[in-house]
């Protein structure tokens, strides 16, 4: 019997363990992209060929949540389904591209230039494979291994931003940030010590002191870290919930131009799981 949204809905606390969010949250993503996904059927209505296993938009979705959840083989999730492996490439290249326009991080045009907020942007990064080649170019002395790196922006309220282009593991955080689109609005920006030479560029920038052999911390620069690592914490966790989907934190096996679409994505989902 293969798995559809119909029987999975009913168990709930499975049904988030397997997709990473609630029911009601599946629903309001199914509404969301209904509408463009429709416009694909009218399209492939002109095709011939076999009825798909998954019959429903819900069950399509199904699928590709669990992949994102458990990362899985694409083999392991048309076993689930009922579908063979090519079936659900072809699948998830039609479906990923509607949840990238519809699910994925746009910027929040509310934000004016004299509104001050405060922001938290911190670089995350995720192992990869091996590349056959530029092999140092992807290479991380921090991870000691071949990652893939992106900047996540949040607001102190919790809301992602922004999700910067995915850059190699040798590229340096300042430089993804350098590089980067400038925050949005008049804002505090709190970072690592990572980000060293932003408050050169930009204005209320806040970072932690670093301490020297000659120069140790007094104890008030130590409190002013203490205070800030607190504070930066919310951009830990907000990190820890786009790596709840394993796809995002497994070694990354899939090409690397889609790994940037799939961060913004999930980046969406998890602002949408927060009420954003």
């Amino acid at each position: 019997m293969a798995l559809t949204y119909a029987a999975v809905a009913k168990k709930p606390l499975i049904f988030l363990r397997t997709t990473g969010i609630l029911v009601e949250q599946f629903e309001e993503i199914v509404k969301k992209i209904e509408p463009e996904w429709e416009k694909t059927i009218e399209t492939k209505k002109k095709r011939h060929g076999r009825t798909s296993n998954l019959k429903t938009l819900s069950d399509k979705l199904l699928a590709l949540l669990i992949y994102y959840r458990t990362y899985i083989t694409h083999e392991f999730i048309g076993y689930l389904v009922g579908l063979d492996n090519s079936n659900i490439c072809r699948l998830f290249k039609r479906l990923e591209p509607i949840l990238a326009k519809k699910i994925t991080i746009k910027k929040d045009r509310t934000l004016t230039q004299d509104e001050l907020i405060k922001i938290l942007a911190d670089v995350t990064e995720q192992p990869t494979q091996r590349p056959k080649s530029k092999q140092k170019k992807y290479y991380s002395g921090k991870k000691k291994r071949h990652t893939l790196k992106a900047e996540i922006i949040i607001q102190d309220n919790g809301k992602i931003l922004s999700v910067s282009k995915t850059a190699t593991g040798r590229t340096h955080d300042f430089r993804i940030r350098k590089e980067g689109k400038p925050p949005p609005g008049k804002s505090e920006k709190y970072a690592d010590s990572g980000y060293q030479g932003w408050q050169k560029i930009a204005k209320n920038v806040v970072l932690p002191f670093k301490a020297t052999k000659r120069n140790p911390l007094t104890k008030e620069q130590k409190k002013h870290n203490h205070n800030l690592a607190s504070f930066r914490a919310r951009v830990e966790n907000k990190i820890r919930d786009l790596k709840i989907f394993k796809i995002l934190s497994y070694v990354y096996r899939n090409f690397q131009k889609k790994h940037n679409m799939r961060l913004n994505i999930i980046a969406g989902i998890v602002n949408l799981k927060c009420g954003f």
